[in-house]
């Protein structure tokens, strides 16, 4: 399987410094569409009220985070940014609709006022099946493509998003690594899950038969997931992977591919104009995506429905702590509904040296536990207190209502990506 990197056009880059100047606090989106006329790339910058030079020095010291610069604080107006409404522009190239583009350095601004519309970041671009779970988990809300599950932490952390929609876990490739990471790095709360089915679709220029095609495009776990399906339709073609599925049904269109589809979802069809020529291609339909909700501040936790608590923990002498810790929960009838372990990035490899056998070399981990209970039951807050007696390091994600919707997969409208 080969792989490709589509052309992002003006993603978002954090680690940038810019002149800092105050503005006032007028929404901006990022479906927003600049005129024609002369302002230049520099005069906008000057505009931002961000102050991203310590961006790039979060990652590397843990107590930058204390001093993540606020937004909402601004005085110049934005009126002189000469922006036209979308609604103003409502076709482009070719007649086809405009989409909003990932989240740019230019598309920073102001948290919205009370009872303003709700901003969401997504990994992806319009049509991906990210922003599918962004509509579930908050419906109405504007959701705000990124083009990395990073910048979508950061885009909350510097209150250019309310909240954030991450995949965490798929039911047939398993666990998300990059945002478990993340998870730890960055100090956001989560605030709920959603679970989405996964629907697939092999995606077309108009006019394209099966048999024209000679590669067929998606992100990894799509093309894995389809595999057996694309044989049976007898596509003997190469696969090649990107970024995401609705970006390569983008890809496609935009570069007017004859000679190649896309696994995407029926949305990325409509936006980009593309045919389906063949619907629900999944291999298997019991797949599905769990996404979590992500916010700068943790919700009240509560018993008078389902909650699940998430909490990663670590110990200086290795696993062998694992068994009192799954103990506490097991003693107090909790039931754990996941359990994950990452090698631990500061210390990777833990020495032991014995005289008569000499050094060996075990590596350290840390442990994600995902269990049905409220920090406001009694039970959790004790078992989260045994536990802290046997770890060296130990942080509660979050602590939020799960999501209890009937499994139907005749529904499917998600992924993972």
């Amino acid at each position: 399987m080969h792989t490709i990197s589509l052309p992002y056009s003006n993603t978002l880059n954090l680690n940038h410094s810019f002149s800092p100047k105050r503005v006032a606090p007028t929404r901006l989106t990022v479906r927003s569409v600049y005129r024609s006329e002369p302002f230049t790339r520099s005069d906008w910058q000057s505009s931002c009220a961000i102050l991203t030079s310590n961006v790039a020095s979060q990652e590397l010291h843990d107590g930058a985070a204390d001093h993540v610069p606020a937004v909402n604080d601004h005085k110049t107006a934005f009126t002189d940014l000469k922006l036209l409404p979308i609604g103003k522009l409502t076709v482009g190239e070719n007649n086809k609709p405009f989409q909003p583009k990932p989240l740019t350095i230019s598309d920073l601004s102001p948290a919205p006022m009370h009872g303003s519309q709700l901003r969401v970041a997504y990994q992806g671009v319009p049509g991906a099946y990210s922003e599918a779970a962004a509509g579930k988990a908050y419906p109405n809300c504007e959701a705000i493509p990124c083009d990395q599950f990073d910048v979508a932490f950061k885009a909350v952390e510097l209150w250019i998003a309310d909240r954030a929609v991450l995949p965490v876990e798929n039911s047939l490739g398993g666990s998300i690594h990059r945002n478990y990471d993340l998870l730890l790095r960055h100090r956001l709360h989560i605030v709920g899950e959603v679970q989405l089915p996964v629907h697939h679709c092999l995606l077309a220029l108009p006019g394209i038969r099966k048999e024209y095609l000679t590669r067929v495009i998606s992100h990894p776990q799509a093309l894995s997931q389809c595999e057996h399906t694309l044989t049976k339709l007898g596509l003997n073609v190469a696969r090649e992977a990107v970024d995401d599925t609705a970006g390569a049904a983008e890809f496609v269109a935009n570069n007017n591919l004859r000679d190649t589809a896309a696994i995407a979802s029926a949305r990325a069809a409509d936006l980009y104009g593309l045919n389906v020529l063949a619907d629900g291609i999944q291999d298997d339909p019991n797949n599905v995506t769990r996404f979590v909700m992500l916010a700068r501040e943790p919700i009240i936790p509560r018993t008078d429905r389902p909650f699940k608590t998430s909490i990663v923990f670590a110990h200086d002498k290795g696993t062998s702590v694992l068994f009192k810790v799954l103990s506490a929960f097991a003693f107090r009838n909790i039931s754990l509904t996941k359990i994950e372990s990452r090698p631990h990035r500061n210390r990777p490899i833990r020495l032991v040296d014995d005289e008569n056998v000499g050094t060996a070399k075990h590596f350290e981990y840390l442990f994600y536990v995902d269990f049905e209970a409220s920090m406001a039951d009694v039970r959790a807050q004790n078992a989260l207190s045994e536990v802290q007696e046997f770890t060296s390091f130990l942080r509660v994600l979050g602590s939020y209502p799960m999501d209890m919707t009937p499994w139907n997969p005749s529904s499917s409208i998600g992924d993972n990506h």
